[in-house]
């Protein structure tokens, strides 16, 4: 059966109130949680983009969910802190941890000062990254000398089984890609027919383990309402790759997101004030074969949501799958 999740997004949420948030979504009946990891939220009205890291253990102390966190070595982060640090919750937390890693956005990244790739070269770093995380992991000494360099690297707390290590993809060429090295695949949601293309070749490449989808939703009370709040939140989440890999700030995004139609906006978050209609989206989702769903409402305000998806909508589909 499906796992339906909580979403904690960094880039909206002061870190106080996104612990509180995700502790009331386990007692309103979510399953799992996953969370984001950013240096720069992608809008100024968003305003918030807390340390990831730092959160996730508070927020595995303070619930008996399994958490995921989406994050991407090799530039911000070199990718022996990161083995560290998913070893280091892996062992505190044993089977309650999973790292999705994928190959970032400029964003982010560019706080180092480093050039930003080309993707075939954010690509190939990220997977020589993978295989030195998963040496670390395996209790290796690790020296690397390629588009990352690591020398004489050595975990000495390590989980005594490693957490998986989940490929991030957006597009049906990424997805069969990950079928190299992933552990299970995570995307956002889409068109379902693209959705079941990236499910195919993941699967038909020799992809194994979860499939997990992060769902964007706006809802509240009055539609007039839910579509607001996703126009003033995530109006600046609408282009499509290259553009919102590319751009390096929130005032970047900003601009460029001025006179985006609420048209665009409907298209990448499920928007609706009726609990019934999102039932309809998420069993879509669910009947092409995901193995979790993460929830994110994309307004800020958190409980109200949380509150009516656990009364209205995850009893509804458990009771349907």
């Amino acid at each position: 059966m499906t796992v339906f999740g909580f979403h904690a997004s960094h880039e909206q949420i002061h870190p106080s109130k996104l612990l509180e948030s995700v502790i009331h979504a386990e007692r309103a009946g979510f399953g799992a949680a996953m969370s984001s990891d950013h240096f720069s939220p992608w809008s100024a009205r968003q305003g918030q983009s807390a340390f990831a890291w730092s959160w996730l253990g508070a927020a595995l102390q303070a619930t008996t969910l399994p958490f995921g966190v989406v994050n991407a070595p090799g530039q911000r982060y070199h990718p022996a802190i990161i083995a560290q640090a998913i070893g280091t919750l892996g062992a505190m937390y044993p089977g309650r941890f999973w790292a999705a890693l994928g190959s970032g956005e400029a964003s982010n990244e560019h706080i180092t000062g480093d050039a930003w790739p080309r993707k075939d070269v954010r690509n190939a770093r990220l997977r020589e990254c993978v295989d030195v995380i998963r040496a670390l992991l395996a209790g290796e000494e690790v020296s690397h000398d390629g588009l990352v360099r690591v020398d004489r690297a050595k975990l000495w707390t390590r989980p005594e089984q490693p957490p998986a290590l989940i490929g991030a993809a957006v597009s049906v060429r990424t997805a069969r890609w990950c079928a190299e090295w992933a552990d299970g695949l995570i995307t956002v949601n889409a068109p379902t027919e693209h959705l079941r293309q990236m499910i195919d070749a993941y699967r038909d490449a020799g992809g194994r383990g979860p499939l997990h989808l992060q769902v964007h939703v706006s809802w509240a009370p009055e539609q007039a309402e839910a579509e607001a709040i996703a126009y003033d939140q995530w109006r600046s989440n609408v282009f499509a790759p290259p553009v919102c890999w590319d751009l390096d700030t929130a005032e970047h995004f900003d601009v460029v997101s001025e006179q985006v139609p609420m048209e665009k906006v409907t298209e990448v978050v499920n928007v609706s004030a009726d609990p019934a209609r999102h039932v309809g989206w998420l069993a879509e989702y669910v009947e092409l074969g995901f193995d979790q769903i993460a929830l994110h409402h994309v307004g800020q305000e958190q409980r109200a949501f949380i509150d009516t998806f656990g009364a209205e909508v995850l009893p509804k589909l458990r009771a349907a799958g």
